[in-house]
Order: C-alpha cells, then sequence, then structure tokens
C-alpha cells in the first residue's frame, strides 16, 4: 500500500475537504496549495501525480491529531523523542490518538469491515518494536482499518 493511498483512502472516509486538508498539512508543518494537494491525490498512473513520502505522509498524520484535540502543551521532562519511520503500526496508533479510539472502537472498526481480532492481536500492533510480542501491521489489516472507518463515518 502506498502513502498516496493511505492519504486518498484516509480522506474519502473522513470526507475531508481540499481547504481542511490544506490546514491539516500546515499544522504538521508541511506547506501544500491546492494544485499541491491535487497532485499527491492522483493514483500514481495519473498525469502529474506526485509520489508521497513518508515524511509528508507523517506531517499529515501529526497535524490531524492537532486538527482534532489541539496542539499539546510543552511538557517539563525528557525531549521529544526524534520521529520514527512511518510504519503501519505508526499510521495505526497516529489515528487512534488523533480519533481518541479505544480497544473496542478499533476492534468495532475492523469489524465492519469483515476482520476479527483478538484484543491481544491489536495490542500487539502498538507495542514498541523490541517487546517480544511486538507484530508488524500488515497492508491487508490497514486497508481494512480505513475501509472499516468509511462504513462508520460515511456509512455503507
Amino acid at each position: 500500500m502506498t502513502y498516496n493511498d493511505i492519504l486518498r483512502r484516509f480522506r474519502y472516509a473522513l470526507n475531508i475537504n481540499d481547504r481542511d486538508m490544506i490546514d491539516i498539512f500546515r499544522l504538521g508543518g508541511h506547506t501544500l496549495d491546492l494544485p499541491g494537494l491535487k497532485d499527491l491525490l492522483k493514483k500514481e498512473d495519473e498525469q502529474g501525480a506526485v509520489v508521497c513520502s513518508g515524511k509528508v505522509l507523517g506531517s499529515f498524520l501529526d497535524g490531524f491529531i492537532i486538527y482534532k484535540r489541539g496542539r499539546q502543551e510543552a511538557a517539563a521532562g525528557p525531549a521529544k523523542r526524534p520521529g520514527h519511520e512511518l510504519t503501519n503500526n505508526v499510521i495505526l496508533r497516529k489515528i487512534r490518538i488523533a480519533l481518541e479510539l479505544k480497544e473496542d472502537d478499533m476492534l468495532g472498526i475492523l469489524r465492519l469491515a469483515n476482520i476479527t481480532l483478538s484484543k491481544s492481536e491489536l495490542s500487539a500492533f502498538f507495542r514498541d518494536k523490541e517487546h517480544k510480542n511486538y507484530k508488524a501491521c500488515g497492508d491487508q489489516v490497514l486497508r481494512n482499518f480505513l475501509n472499516g472507518l468509511a462504513v462508520r463515518y460515511r456509512g455503507k
């Protein structure tokens, strides 16, 4: 699954308009104009399509968290960890944070896409990569999660 595909599916699922998309990118620290957004949202085989990098999608998801939950106050303590590699697990985590989804919400969204996971299988996606019970989230799970979001927020 490409980052462009994830961006398109996420936009569709939550019915986000162009103006809000540009604002969300701005909140995430990525400046984008309307033609640039249109090029990102084009399918890979369309003329003028621009490849969405992990950094660009990460900026969008960070901006979406701020858009939905507001800016987080700087906390005293250790400095913020440097950015991670953008994996399906990180994408799933950022969506979960932005939409304030609990475990049962996520399992329900997956059920809407006809995927059944146990709570322990789901929690394995959110563990640290070094943890013995960590499990990488595959493209199929992320794709079905985005499909379930579309059903939840847009209907069948």
